[in-house]
């Protein structure tokens, strides 16, 4: 019986992999069976989308994970992404506040996909802006949550990239640990930003993802300002959650960034694996900039760290 090559095995795919809008795609599940959800306008009291993938390249609606809690309508909801853990699943994501800030938050379901239930904060008031929670479980078997929030004191100062542990669903333990903050031009988010009772050069690193390579963390983060060309995927490397952590580049995102006339601003991205290969999935604007639209390409690992072969907006194959 003759077996198809590999080329003939292929899945034919082009970015953008999804046509409507689906900012900050998180992509958990198995081959076979994946799963997405992600930042999109609430729906008759639901929020986040989800879709389903037996494949990553084709992607079906699939209903809303989250029932918005009571008294929360019509607010902000961004960067859902969901973990197993202690026989549940569980969401994290931020709420916008009428003061202007955001809270992260917790939600648990007993199916990877929701519904989920508020389960309520996760981060203090005294914290008035997280946002972009990430789970990560290290090698010891303890639990941590990677996040962006604000720190205005310093050179530099906008949003950065901290973790704290995470010991139990609802709690976070000690104070954050820094592990990325701005340190380039390229990292910017406004200029004379007047925010914080004052002007500030304001940068943004944002949408933390946590790769464990070769007994190395690598944090991906999206920088600069989201709304436009400068916004790319650069990262930081280190050892140990709560340990030292390398500077990210200085001349712009090695990872992503943006193809001037083909794809704006791509950035918050998730990794997925399929069988030996890595992929990084993300949103990039459409050339209209009407919205951010879910792509995936290969993320090759190189002497020099992580690189994705794109941004793409070709025909490409995936095998």
């Amino acid at each position: 019986m003759n077996q198809p090559s590999p080329a003939e095995t292929a899945l034919a795919y082009a970015n953008p992999v999804y046509g409507r809008y689906f900012a900050d795609p998180f992509v958990f599940g198995r081959p076979g069976d994946w799963c997405a959800v992600g930042t999109a306008p609430a729906d008759a009291g639901w929020a986040f989308p989800v879709l389903r993938s037996c494949d990553l390249a084709r992607w079906t609606p699939s209903g809303f994970a989250l029932r918005v809690p009571p008294g929360t309508e019509g607010m902000a909801f961004w960067a859902p992404e969901v973990v197993e853990r202690e026989g549940a699943w569980w969401m994290l994501y931020s709420l916008g506040h009428a003061d202007g800030g955001h809270r992260l938050r917790v939600a648990r379901s007993d199916l990877p996909a929701g519904p989920f239930e508020d389960m309520g904060t996760l981060t203090p008031d005294t914290c008035p802006f997280a946002i972009d929670g990430h789970a990560y479980r290290h090698t010891d078997g303890e639990w941590y949550v990677y996040y962006a929030t604000d720190i205005v004191e310093g050179p530099r100062p906008g949003t950065c990239v901290v973790v704290a542990r995470w010991p139990e669903p609802m709690r976070l333990e000690g104070p954050p640990h820094v592990v990325a903050r701005a340190s380039a031009d390229w990292q910017r988010y406004q200029r004379d930003r007047d925010i914080y009772d004052g002007r500030h050069d304001w940068h943004t690193l944002e949408g933390p993802c946590v790769v464990r390579k070769d007994g190395r963390i690598y944090v991906l983060y999206s920088g600069g300002n989201w709304q436009n060309e400068s916004y790319g995927v650069d990262f930081v490397v280190g050892d140990h959650p709560m340990g030292d952590y390398s500077v990210g580049a200085a001349s712009g995102p090695r990872v992503l960034r943006t193809v001037p006339g083909r794809v704006i601003g791509p950035g918050h991205n998730s990794v997925v694996q399929l069988g030996d290969r890595s992929f990084i999935v993300y949103h990039a604007w459409d050339a209209e900039r009407t919205a951010r639209l879910m792509r995936l390409d290969p993320l090759v690992w190189t002497d020099d760290g992580p690189r994705a072969n794109g941004p793409s907006w070709e025909p490409r194959t995936l095998r």
